[in-house]
């Protein structure tokens, strides 16, 4: 029942977003480009209701920059109100867009409150405010051809290990040790459903690695490993499942999050910014420095 309402709001949800993201791209084509020295803009991607209740506010990034990768520790620079500085937004940020990487949840009574995110670099400071007003209430879990995001899980699907769906991200924690890489595995499976008259994609499951919060950059050993099919048990409704291993290599000790995106085919962004359909998920990493008889 809940994805059929997702699913009747989802045309005008996405004709509104559509007009927005049309009119924002013009604003933007009009502008300049920069290698760097530009700020980051928070972007407000939409709400949904989580089905305990609870609401899931979605937002994201546009690093104004085509090359430069600006880091902003949370605080004064990097801080969503109230019931901040920290609700687990990203310190690390990508030139160009990002959409989606995270989530706040936000209580049942919430109404018609805000949080504001704010973000100042390059001396320039941006916010936006973000709430439950009903012109914002996406469907990330389907789409107008019934498409839904892949599962995601970070144990065989074989291990009935949690698994999840969409932009509320599966979260899991590992240790390691500086210098040492660390092997991560995720498991994936999809619908495999796309657009009519498409012939069928090469590749219906996409996996990309980036770093989303730490005290250093990180070095993966492929950031878009290739899914290996699987066979055997897949969640339902699912046609095509597969695993991805990289591995990631730390500098620096310290507290990170890192993040995958799994993408079907509609592409990234839900093909153009439509906030359906892929699936996110964190790794949160507490990096030991190596012992003195590693070095």
């Amino acid at each position: 029942m809940q994805a059929q309402g997702w699913r009747r709001v989802a045309p005008c949800v996405a004709l509104m977003l559509a007009s927005c993201a049309s009119a924002w791209a013009q604003r933007l084509g009009a502008e300049p480009t920069h290698d760097a020295g530009q700020g980051v803009t928070p972007a407000f991607e939409g709400w949904f209701k989580n089905p305990d209740g609870t609401f899931s506010i979605m937002l994201g990034y546009f690093n104004r920059n085509t090359k430069e990768v600006v880091d902003i520790p949370i605080g004064p620079n990097n801080h969503i109100d109230p019931g901040g500085p920290d609700r687990g937004q990203p310190t690390h940020f990508l030139a160009n867009r990002g959409w989606g990487p995270f989530v706040v949840i936000v209580p049942a009574d919430f109404g018609d409150k805000e949080i504001t995110w704010t973000l100042t670099a390059n001396a320039q400071t941006n916010k936006i405010p973000a709430g439950l007003n009903p012109l914002w209430e996406i469907a990330p879990m389907i789409d107008a051809i019934s498409n839904t995001p892949p599962y995601l899980s970070f144990q065989s699907f074989e291990e009935n290990g949690p698994s999840i769906q969409g932009p509320r991200p599966v979260v899991t924690t590992r240790t390691a040790t500086v210098g040492v890489p660390l092997p991560i595995t995720v498991w994936v499976a999809d619908d495999n459903v796309y657009s009519p008259g498409r012939l069928p994609p090469r590749t219906p499951i996409t996996v990309t690695w980036t770093m989303l919060r730490g005290p250093a950059d990180v070095v993966f050993s492929n950031a878009k490993p290739a899914v290996e099919k699987t066979e055997g048990k897949l969640p339902a409704g699912t046609k095509v499942a597969g695993k991805a291993t990289t591995s990631v290599t730390f500098v620096e000790p310290g507290q990170y999050t890192l993040y995958v995106v799994i993408n079907d085919a509609s592409g990234v962004g839900g093909g153009g910014g439509f906030q359906c359909c892929w699936t996110n998920g964190h790794v949160k990493v507490d990096v030991k420095p190596a012992s003195a008889g590693s070095k």
